[in-house]
């Protein structure tokens, strides 16, 4: 049985990706957080055997949960699960903090698509775009929210 910990401040989210996690017959949930520092913790007391980070918690982003977990414990795959659309910066710095994947909140199929890879020991990164920028500091917030969108292009 692959024991999987999740991350995610939004109650309703935690919920969503327990649900799709507990569908697949030979996963479980090992332990839930609903910030960034409490999966730290959780992952060093658990030793789950996959953990699914949100970006933006309280307490440690997911940025800098992942790399303190990746310090700790470098052979646990770590996917990040954003609502946030993300370019090659981000996926470069979710890399650089030790995620072995990242998809966009949204899709039950999707999120086990990425599991499944990160199972199978290979990487999956999404090829989503955005407009975020990404603070390498660890002790900066996770991101800065993207500017507000224009009025919506009018169908032709």
């Amino acid at each position: 049985m692959t024991r999987i910990l999740i991350a995610d401040d939004n109650p309703y989210v935690l919920d969503s990706i327990k649900k799709v996690i507990e569908e697949h017959p030979d996963w479980k949930v090992c332990g839930e957080a609903a910030d960034g520092l409490e999966a730290v913790s959780k992952a060093a007391e658990l030793t789950p055997d996959l953990i699914v980070l949100d970006l933006t918690m309280p307490n440690l982003n997911g940025f800098q949960a992942a790399r303190a977990i990746h310090i700790a414990a470098p052979n646990i795959p770590i996917l990040l699960y954003t609502q946030h659309l993300f370019d090659a910066h981000l996926e470069k710095e979710a890399r650089n903090a030790g995620f072995s994947g990242a998809v966009t909140k949204g899709s039950g199929d999707a999120l086990t698509a990425a599991i499944e890879s990160l199972l199978r020991g290979e990487q999956h990164f999404s090829n989503a775009v955005a407009a975020l920028k990404i603070s390498p500091d660890p002790l900066a917030p996770a991101v800065e929210p993207p500017d507000k969108p224009g009025p919506p292009d009018e169908a032709v």
